[in-house]
């Protein structure tokens, strides 16, 4: 083999290595910004006992609501202020594009209203995404890096302050006791369905649950705003829930399709599966 190739496949390894490496490097120093994130989101909030539900902390609720919590098991369980959860699934930026495999941690409290999602997702091999969406104190952020490098998404504004409740608005159903929070309002609709209204730091989102005769919740609805052409337009989005399991004694969807409802069909951009779940331990993993 001539010297030359021999010497041109030897810096090809090498800017091999040291891409792999700035890349991990960088993925560090994410995920070590992350967590500031969620240190700051529960900076204060202790992991005391917390008040027990009973049946009057829900009788001047929807039916629908009701019939929701109880299925739950709410009742007798502490109210819940902080979560932590493990997610893991798929998503894809197009009607018909590939689907990439994805992981997420979660954090929520819930007396002052919050989140931050940490996320990984695989384009190919050793190229990824790190992502990281942030609710706290009424602002909403999104950070999406390319090889955890190179800003591919850095987005905040009313817009962003306005999605992001609406994320955590359809995300209670995770946290069910959060359904009693002062900032959550009630209408009932009727037999199987109930609008919430979420009202927040001078926001407010609204949204539709619906659930089946058991109390399970189906699928949500709500007015999220969606990117289109670098512009914002509110879009009909919500979830829709396949599967339930119960994590620490409460009943929650644990497999659910994350989709925009469109004129002309469903966009279903993004499945997940929660496959750990913590309440009341503000605490990273």
């Amino acid at each position: 083999m001539p010297k030359w190739i021999i010497v041109l496949l030897i810096v090809i390894a090498l800017i091999l290595f040291l891409s792999v490496a700035i890349s991990r490097i960088a993925k560090v120093l994410f995920l070590k910004g992350a967590e500031k994130q969620v240190i700051s989101l529960f900076n204060g909030i202790e992991g005391e006992r917390t008040k027990t539900i009973d049946k009057d902390d829900i009788k001047d609720l929807p039916y629908p609501v009701q019939n929701w919590l109880t299925n739950s098991n709410v009742i007798g369980k502490e109210r819940i202020k902080t979560v932590r959860l493990k997610q893991e699934g798929k998503m894809r930026t197009k009607q018909n594009g590939p689907w990439m495999p994805s992981k997420a941690e979660q954090y929520f409290t819930v007396e002052e209203p919050g989140f931050v999602w940490i996320a990984d997702v695989k384009m190919a091999p050793l190229v990824d995404l790190s992502g990281m969406d942030t609710f706290n104190a009424g602002k909403g952020k999104m950070k999406i890096k390319l090889l955890s490098l190179f800003p591919v998404v850095d987005s905040e504004g009313p817009e962003m302050d306005s999605s992001t409740m609406m994320r955590y608005l359809a995300e209670m159903m995770w946290f069910p006791t959060a359904a009693l929070s002062p900032y959550i309002k009630w209408e009932k609709i009727d037999r199987n369905s109930a609008k919430a209204t979420m009202e927040h730091e001078g926001l407010s989102v609204s949204g539709v649950f619906h659930f089946n005769e058991k109390g399970d919740i189906l699928q949500f609805v709500g007015k999220r705003y969606k990117e289109v052409n670098g512009k914002y337009i509110l879009s009909d989005w919500g979830g829709i829930n396949k599967e339930f399991k119960e994590f620490d004694g409460i009943r929650i969807p644990s497999k659910s399709a994350v989709t925009w409802f469109k004129e002309d069909g469903e966009f279903n951009w993004f499945e997940l599966e929660i496959t750990e779940l913590q309440y009341n331990k503000p605490a990273l993993y």
